[in-house]
């Protein structure tokens, strides 16, 4: 076939331009974002909270507005994020492959916004056992907020096992515990060392004298609730010592037990931080037995896929923990 100049330069012509015409179009749609904060911030919340209600409620958004983002969220990575059970909604395998990195991304949001806030640095999240939360962090805490007075500091104090389902979760930065448990999404590293010690009331009993293992068998034990670490090390420490460990007591609170062991009402095991100021002021006595020394291990804890912030860094280090190497340099 046979075709003029002007014919050829035509069709030449209309086949480069759509050549060029095609390819940006297709560059651009693969490389468009198509996530946003909003539709992660709602997935978190949802994965924390089991419902799109509760999620709502939680990041002060309507309930249509919550589900809405959800279902965005879910067609444009084209996966199922969660199984339906009922009215629950559960994190699935792809879910929990999300979550760490949304709950990143949340987080390194946040600094960024508060970069341009008054407050120049997002609030720390800290959980911690009720040793450490009551007796070591406050001071700390409080030498912190006098060096750093734009950074504040959100404390959650509970029992061990729920300050590793905080950390777990993503509810906090980092987590300051007591007992031996672990999960396997955290990391734990050693932070300092405490001892154990036996405290009567003044007249008690066993009292200035060598407690045997006998007496120690024989006495009423008033102890921390099962979850706690100081429980933990405790059961440990006594049950591998003495023949029977009689139990009168389970409370949840130290200054309660303390309380209740000042009164005259058995003896307790725990931290020597806890009972610094009652020996000292002689509402209770420490017990001589013969048992071995009972030191434990405290140490933090933080999720393995969690970007520590600058701020919970540096914190760390003013508490003498050790800071990942990921993390020293942000």
């Amino acid at each position: 076939m046979v075709c003029s100049l002007d014919q050829t330069k035509k069709q030449r012509i209309s086949l480069t331009m759509t050549g060029k015409t095609d390819q940006p179009q297709g560059a651009a749609s693969s490389s468009r974002l198509r996530l946003n904060l909003r539709q992660l911030e709602v997935f978190v919340a949802t994965a924390r909270e089991g419902s799109t209600r509760a999620a709502a409620d939680r990041i002060a958004r309507s309930q249509s507005a919550a589900s809405s983002a959800l279902a965005d969220l879910e067609s444009s990575v084209g996966v199922q994020l969660f199984d339906r059970l009922g009215r629950r909604l559960v994190l699935n395998e792809n879910g929990r492959a999300l979550l760490p990195k949304a709950q990143a991304l949340l987080d390194q949001a946040a600094e960024v916004e508060a970069l341009f806030s008054g407050e120049h640095a997002a609030p720390l999240r800290v959980a911690a056992s009720f040793t450490i939360g009551e007796y070591l962090l406050p001071e700390r805490v409080s030498t912190w907020t006098a060096l750093h007075p734009q950074s504040q500091v959100h404390l959650h104090i509970a029992n061990t096992h729920d300050v590793i389902e905080a950390v777990a979760g993503f509810d906090v930065d980092v987590g300051f515990i007591e007992g031996p448990q672990t999960h396997p999404d955290l990391v734990v590293r050693p932070w300092r060392e405490d001892e154990l010690v036996i405290v009567a009331a003044p007249g008690h009993e066993l009292a200035g004298r060598v407690a045997t293992h006998r007496q120690l068998s024989q006495a009423t034990w008033v102890l921390r609730e099962h979850g706690s670490g100081t429980r933990q090390v405790t059961d440990a420490w006594l049950i591998q010592n003495l023949e029977q460990v009689h139990v009168g007591f389970e409370l949840g609170s130290t200054e309660a037990i303390k309380r209740v062991v000042a009164s005259g009402t058995g003896l307790a095991c725990l931290s020597r931080y806890t009972v610094a100021q009652a020996l000292e002021d002689g509402h209770l006595v420490e017990l001589r037995t013969r048992l071995p020394a009972g030191v434990r291990r405290l140490a933090t804890v933080m999720h393995r896929d969690k970007l520590l912030g600058r701020a919970t860094a540096d914190f760390l280090r003013h508490c003498g923990a050790i800071v990942p190497r990921a993390s020293s340099s942000r």
